[in-house]
């Protein structure tokens, strides 16, 4: 009995924070979901004339499962998961529910805030506060916000939480896999101008960030990372184009000890340097990634298309340099659109040797090192072919086949990989999503 009670205690104050930080995130926020018609850009739900203060609640939320065809490796949506789904299936990856407000202060204040409850790197699903900021905008053309704020790395990003607004069952996972940050603490400034027969937005956002990952070497956590970035938009018609820049700098390393001490140490005793060189490859903390990302989504009538690419370039060895891009369509046919796509993601191997001697001791130590820097291999595509139900206004049934061809070396994001893993897998997802 003394062994239960204080597990009780522990058990009831984290429910009491988790409807707790619900019950506050609540009171804050307002979903703005995708159109209805199974649109893949999101738009604002008509909210009361801002003359006056006015508070409106809204929710997301998706129930969703999925199942591989290989009990080799998980599939993971991103990689904040630190367990995916293999040839069973499982409801862990894509079912998440939200909740958010706004508050319409005044005619030119809003106050904002989201909270979501998701598969965390701790494999728990406590609400997380994913939104809580403040916005002025003082007239059509300038917007300033700040607090937490959505990391709008990519196209598309910051709302990939949303999946009502996909129309896809999940943001693909070759394009925004890398992609953990969704939010940061910080500001952002916008600035809307006409151009030509459209509007061009440029933002500027700066921050900190507070997320954490798992991985084989656990939990990495990046809180406190500095992050700035430029997002440029142009919308005319049906065309909505978008070209942005965003770059981290890393406050923290991955724990992968002992072996860049084990390097260092070999590699002054033995008198080479490339070990030592080695060593500092495996050092993340005060690195810099840097994000490019170009892309285009085409909306009209019953076509959908859109198209993206990206570029991350990393400064740490640990992580290797990578182009990924995808292309999607779909024809909406009454409240039913099929779609197909193809997505690729390479990264471009660093040049690595520790220049040790193969035999014992150094060899395991040669082993370990290839280890750490195979993690981060991805060489695959992804062919998805699918169809989205509209069932009403705020509920969309998604079934979706994705069948991913990957060499054996191609191990990023997938968690749990295992001996004759060949970089095959079919996922299979059926999802509900909905908004309220």
């Amino acid at each position: 009995m003394n062994t239960i009670q204080p597990r009780l205690i522990k058990t009831a104050q984290k429910t009491r924070k988790s409807l707790l930080l619900l019950g506050v995130a609540a009171a804050l926020v307002q979903i703005t979901p995708a159109l209805a018609d199974g649109s893949v850009e999101s738009t604002p739900i008509p909210t009361p004339t801002p003359t006056e203060s006015s508070v409106s609640l809204r929710g997301f939320g998706t129930l969703g499962i999925a199942r591989s065809s290989s009990d080799q490796a998980e599939f993971v949506r991103d990689l904040s998961q630190p367990q995916g789904i293999s040839n069973r299936w499982s409801g862990r990856i894509d079912s998440m529910l939200g909740v958010q407000a706004n508050w319409q202060a005044t005619p030119t204040l809003e106050l904002v805030g989201q909270a979501v409850s998701r598969y965390h790197y701790d494999r728990s699903r406590d609400p997380e506060l994913m939104w809580a900021f403040a916005k002025w905008e003082p007239d059509a053309r300038l917007s300033l916000r700040a607090g937490r704020i959505g990391a709008d790395f990519m196209m598309l990003a910051d709302s990939r939480l949303v999946n009502y607004s996909f129309l896809t069952v999940r943001p693909s996972a070759d394009f925004f896999g890398p992609l953990f940050f969704s939010h940061f603490d910080g500001a952002d400034a916008s600035l809307t101008l006409p151009l030509g027969n459209g509007l061009v937005r440029g933002k500027l956002f700066a921050g900190i960030t507070h997320e954490k990952s798992s991985g084989i070497a656990g939990v990495w956590d990046t809180s406190g990372s500095a992050l700035n970035g430029l997002v440029l938009d142009y919308q005319t018609g049906p065309w909505q184009l978008r070209a942005s820049a965003a770059s981290i700098r890393f406050s923290s390393d991955i724990d992968l000890a002992p072996l860049p001490d084990l390097l260092r140490s070999a590699g002054t005793s033995l008198g080479i340097p490339s070990a030592i060189a080695a060593a500092d490859t495996l050092i993340v903390k005060n690195t810099t990634t840097r994000f490019y990302s170009i892309g285009a989504v085409y909306d009209d009538g019953p076509l959908q298309i859109q198209g993206m690419l990206n570029s991350i370039h990393h400064q740490t060895g640990v992580f290797h340099n990578s182009r990924a891009g995808y292309l999607l369509a779909g024809y909406r046919m009454g409240t039913v659109t099929p779609f197909i796509g193809v997505s690729w993601w390479k990264t471009h191997a660093k040049s690595s040797s520790t220049g040790l001697p193969d035999i014992a001791p150094f060899d395991a130590i040669n082993q370990s090192f290839d280890s750490s820097m195979a993690v981060s291999v991805a060489d695959q595509k992804t062919y998805t072919l699918g169809a989205r139900w509209n069932v009403r206004q705020d509920m969309a049934i998604k079934l979706q086949w994705d069948a991913i061809r990957g060499t054996a070396a191609s191990r990023f994001p997938f968690a749990n990989i295992k001996p004759g893993w060949n970089g095959h897998t079919n996922v299979l997802s059926l999802s509900l999503d909905f908004v309220f």
